[in-house]
């Protein structure tokens, strides 16, 4: 009897999951780690059933730690104090990692089969060095600001340039980034009124920033609110001052006119 397409699919899903049973999972879970710092690594599935032996291994050939159901975990004398296994869990945890510990970590059981249960990618890496943050050149006109920067680091620098009106700034291809020397990201972007430089992996990050009415004093951002804040002050207090000062002379003409006034009064009755 033919087969009908039906049948050819179970075959198909049958075959795909009968293949995934003798290999186990492939899949790799990234893990970053701070230089120094430890980090413990889970068995992702149950294996509690039908296991009789498990090994975890780094880069496929350095044994870390072999353990057999009801015995004792065995760590090669090279990783001893370095790693510690779990019995209750199967999980293992790395110490006081270094550069040259990052690689692939994989535990394998043996039961009824052979598989390969969980899988890491361990990469160790170190705070990211600062930045700084310097213009290289700035050309200002009546209408028009030009400022170039470089934002660099220990191995790497990347350089921008930004260009303002009087209401405005645009940075030349949008935000600037990339890859340095030892895996990092660096990157130069415009954030409102200031320029930042950012450096980052993926345990910490590091800036560097600056006002970029600093060196384009004609850019509205900042300095027209100011300008016209400081133009609309100076008009009010000036012209307070002039009332002020009316007032003060209208009140003192008065009082010398009345003083004048007495004065000619008590002379024309001194002399009568």
């Amino acid at each position: 009897m033919l087969k009908t397409m039906l049948d050819i699919e179970l075959e198909f899903y049958l075959s795909l999951l009968c293949i995934y049973c003798f290999t186990g999972s492939s899949a790799v879970t990234d893990v970053f780690v701070k230089r120094g710092d430890d980090v413990l690594l889970e068995v992702m599935d149950d294996v509690t059933k039908d296991l009789e032996f498990l090994r975890w291994t780094v880069n496929t050939n350095s044994v870390l730690v072999e353990y057999s159901l009801g015995g004792k975990p065995t760590v090669p004398e090279g990783y001893t104090g370095r790693v510690e296994f779990s019995v209750e869990n199967y999980s293992l945890k790395l110490k006081n990692l270094q550069d040259d510990d990052s690689g692939v970590y994989t535990a394998r059981v043996t039961g009824d089969e052979e598989q390969t249960i969980t899988k890491y990618m361990v990469t160790v890496e170190g705070p990211v060095s600062p930045v700084d943050l310097n213009p290289d050149s700035v050309s200002i006109s009546s209408d028009s600001c030009n400022l170039t920067v470089t934002c660099s680091t220990e191995d790497s620098h990347i350089s921008s340039t930004f260009t303002c009106d009087t209401k405005t700034c645009s940075q030349e291809g949008g935000d600037q980034s990339k890859v340095t020397n030892s895996g990092a990201s660096l990157r130069v972007h415009l954030l409102n009124d200031s320029i930042i430089c950012y450096h980052s992996n993926q345990i910490s990050w590091t800036q560097n920033m600056t006002q970029i009415q600093d060196f384009c004093p004609l850019h509205a951002g900042l300095s027209d609110g100011v300008s016209i804040c400081l133009v609309k002050t100076v008009v009010f207090s000036v012209g307070l001052i002039i009332m002020v000062s009316v007032v003060i002379s209208v009140h003192l003409m008065e009082k010398i006119r009345k003083l004048k006034s007495n004065q000619m009064y008590i002379e024309f009755t001194l002399l009568q």
